[in-house]
């Protein structure tokens, strides 16, 4: 079935401006990043006032769709579709693109699968500019997406068939958070609340206990059509989630061996994070198989070659990240870890064989919650199926 194809900016507004008669003074509910889960869900709010946000705050309305500005935020799916905002005093955020259907002419939660699409997720990452370390996703581009528009009853039609294939995904989601829980739970009971230190473990910096660095530059012009993987911020950060991932970028054998002469590859227990990391996604490596990874957009902890149990050391700095991550990181645009603040990290030391009891318990988790994973993978797999369906007028 052939829709015709309309530009966005054509039945939707794209980052309405503030109105001119706003009081700078108001305290407004600001959304950072971090806020928002890959299912779409508002996690976390802040309050602030207008006038001390940064440039670029823009408002959100009930029935808004947002969408993470920024790599890799807007490649894990950061969007969401705000159909329960409550609008009582100002919402908005620096950190999202904001579209605003006009009603008539488009269903806002048929926009929001539309943009939660992973196709259309990488077809906005080719089109994104900045510099590496701060690309971004352009209003223009969103402006000039041409988006397929069926009648209005069949975008609701479509939209009723995602809202439910997305309920069975959720819950499938459910179970894994809740692993997640489980393991966030032993931790804290084991080592207390790594900011407040209740135990009184003693620390050390993160960067006397480990090297910690990030890989030799890798050009465009040495990329193969196949050979070794070559891992970015958000391959890195998908791994660092449970998620599965299509390498579509690759050095040669050769090229690699010289990377590994020079300066090393990752080991099994390393652990490598997208440099933009307010969610946690720290990848425990895993496997022997060769890949190399992005200068600058991942860093490069090499837990293999310290005392401290990495299961532990992954943990802490989850959950450090997601409790100061903006006291971590820096940058004028968005907060970005450095080499230099991961160094000084203060890492708890607690005693050996707590650690390593930690482990234990965590291999023991892990293995029952594989098959809960796995089944959280193909039901994902199976709704991005179904979508891509959906968009190209097949259901």
């Amino acid at each position: 079935m052939n829709w015709p194809l309309v530009k966005l900016s054509d039945v939707a507004q794209v980052n309405p401006r503030l109105p001119k008669d706003v009081d700078e003074n108001q305290e407004v509910t600001f959304l950072p990043m971090a806020a928002v889960s890959e299912s779409g869900e508002l996690l976390v709010q802040e309050k602030r006032i207008l006038k001390e946000t940064k440039k670029g705050f823009t408002y959100f309305e009930k029935n808004d769709v947002i969408v993470a500005k920024i790599t890799p935020c807007f490649e894990n799916g950061k969007a969401a579709f705000l159909s329960d905002l409550d609008t009582s005093i100002g919402f908005g955020s620096t950190e999202f693109h904001v579209i605003r259907a006009e009603r008539k002419k488009l269903d806002p939660s048929y926009l929001f699968y539309l943009i939660w699409n992973e196709y259309f997720r990488h077809f906005g990452e080719r089109n994104m500019t900045g510099s590496a370390g701060q690309k971004r996703v352009p209003a223009d581009f969103l402006k000039t997406l041409e988006i397929p528009l069926p009648p209005l009853s069949e975008q609701k039609r479509i939209a009723t068939i995602l809202d439910k294939a997305d309920k069975v995904r959720r819950k499938r989601q459910l179970s894994t958070d809740l692993a997640d829980d489980f393991r966030r739970s032993v931790f804290l009971d084991m080592f207390g609340d790594p900011v407040n230190n209740p135990k009184g473990w003693e620390s050390k910096k993160l960067g006397d206990l480990c090297a910690v660095g990030s890989s030799k530059r890798v050009f465009v012009d040495d990329f193969v059509e196949s050979g070794i993987p070559f891992y970015r911020g958000t391959e890195v950060g998908k791994l660092g989630n449970d998620e599965q991932i299509e390498p579509s970028l690759f050095i040669s054998q050769e090229h690699y061996q010289q990377l590994k002469n020079h300066g090393g590859v990752p080991q099994i227990n390393d652990l490598l994070l997208p440099s933009i990391c307010p969610d946690g996604r720290i990848w425990q490596v895993s496997h022997r198989e060769p890949f190399y990874f992005k200068d600058g957009r991942v860093l490069w902890i090499k837990s293999s070659q310290t005392s401290v149990s990495t299961d532990y050391l992954r943990s802490f700095l989850q959950r450090i990240f997601l409790a100061n991550y903006n006291s971590i990181a820096s940058g004028t645009t968005f907060a970005e870890l450095k080499i230099v603040a991961l160094k000084n990290l203060d890492i708890l030391i607690p005693p050996d064989d707590l650690q390593i009891e930690y482990s234990q318990l965590m291999e023991t988790a892990m293995k029952h919650t594989t098959k809960q994973i796995e089944a959280t993978k193909e039901q994902a797999q199976l709704f991005d199926s179904l979508s891509q369906k959906a968009f190209a007028g097949k259901l």
